[in-house]
């Protein structure tokens, strides 16, 4: 049990850090006028943190639903 409460903390923080990097892309990419500048390397950059946000963020979240789920079949079930 306090093993999966440990997992389940690690997997918000890395949808957190995933949300964040997307965030920051998404910022860099509209909003910095120093990624204008760098052209398409600017681009590459923008994209880079939108794309590791994407791989922090979405299996956490379907492996953390899981998970979740789990817990409330097996509290159902204790009842």
């Amino acid at each position: 049990m306090i093993a999966e409460k440990k997992l389940i903390r690690l997997l918000k923080i890395s949808i957190t850090v995933g949300l964040s990097l997307i965030a920051l892309g998404i910022y860099l990419h509209m909003f910095s006028p120093q990624m204008e500048e760098l052209g398409v390397t600017g681009i590459i950059i923008s994209a880079s943190c939108i794309a590791l946000g994407f791989i922090f963020s979405l299996p956490t979240k379907i492996y953390l639903t899981i998970l979740l789920m789990k817990q409330e079949a097996e509290k159902e079930s204790d009842h």
